[in-house]
């Protein structure tokens, strides 16, 4: 029941009459920083009132009782709870405000107290434009915000639920997101960097890098033949990194990809196996020897014919033989 009256707005109010907003946007309550929430209620108090709405239900046989619908404030409401508080002060705002009133008012809080993940808040705009009818320049002016923020903010919904779950958890930042959009018609190459950023922990610079050639890399593709196609994927596979030949007129270079001093050790250590095989007796070599030799780089040009040798005709079985790569 409403007890104390303060000043003009405020009341006392049981928690336990106090419902969620149900167009409450943010979806993650951290529960360390409930807790650190709680311990402080329990000894000042809850300093800033919840923001509610009145409802008068009519039970029969009971007459008229009276609830509270949660606008804004349902960290402190939790807190309250498990710190054990009994009331908690609160303004109850005049009228009935409609559904769309109840969400800004929810968003703007968050926003304002920058509660909201990213995820949740691209959650809520989407709300506003899709059950409100509201355009992106109308939701930016009720949150402060620009019409290409608000643009910006909604496009992470285009990512797949694993990379959407994966930013809302602070695996990766909001900024890892540009370069993983920019590969939505690739899909399988979007779930690669996706897992090259969370397992070799890629900046965000290093992210685009890698976004950019391979759309760089999509128009190529056609510059190559079906041979050297199949030469660079099986060298990725080999290296277990990103490798790329660059075809020029006379010869070409191939590229690989490292991210950390780690994997480039990685890298030299199974080109440094590849050669002790080489250099075994032909009987004692394994039958299905790679073909991948130590003298390649992260960036090593095709080797042009020495010229202390006589130019011989190319064999055409070993055109594409990664002996014919070196520093």
């Amino acid at each position: 029941m409403e007890g104390l009256y303060q000043g003009d707005s405020i009341f006392w109010v049981e928690v336990d009459r106090i419902k969620p907003n149900p167009f409450q946007p943010r979806k993650i309550f951290d529960e360390s920083t409930l807790l650190s929430l709680a311990e402080s209620i329990r000894q000042y108090g809850v300093l800033q009132p919840l923001t509610v709405t009145r409802k008068e239900i009519e039970r029969p046989g009971e007459g008229i009782y009276v609830e509270y619908e949660l606008i804004a404030g349902e960290r402190r409401l939790r807190a309250a709870k498990i710190a054990g508080i009994v009331q908690v002060p609160v303004v109850i705002r005049t009228g009935e405000d409609s559904d769309r009133m109840k969400l800004e008012l929810a968003i703007i809080e968050n926003l304002q107290r920058e509660d909201l993940n990213v995820v949740d808040r691209a959650l809520a705009f989407e709300r506003l434009t899709k059950e409100f009818g509201l355009k992106h320049i109308e939701v930016g002016k009720r949150v402060g915000k620009s019409r290409e923020y608000v643009s910006n903010k909604l496009r992470i919904l285009l990512l797949p639920q694993e990379i959407r779950d994966a930013l809302a958890a602070g695996e990766i930042s909001e900024g890892h997101t540009r370069p993983l959009l920019m590969l939505m018609d690739r899909t399988e190459e979007q779930k690669t960097l996706f897992k090259e950023i969370i397992t070799t922990r890629l900046t965000v610079r290093d992210s685009e890098q890698v976004a950019r050639r391979i759309a760089v890399d999509r128009s190529r593709k056609g510059d190559l033949t079906p041979e050297l196609l199949l030469f660079e994927r099986e060298l990725t596979e080999k290296l277990g990194t990103r490798v790329r030949i660059e075809k020029k007129e006379q010869g070409g270079k191939v590229m690989i990809d490292f991210f950390s001093v780690d994997d480039l050790a990685h890298i030299r250590e199974i080109l440094s196996r590849e050669r002790g095989n080489q250099s075994m007796p032909a009987a004692a070599q394994p039958q299905n020897r790679a073909e991948i030799a130590p003298e390649v780089s992260p960036e090593a040009p095709l080797a042009e014919s020495s010229a202390n040798q006589q130019p011989q005709e190319p064999n055409e079985k070993d055109l594409y033989s990664i002996t014919n790569f070196s520093v």
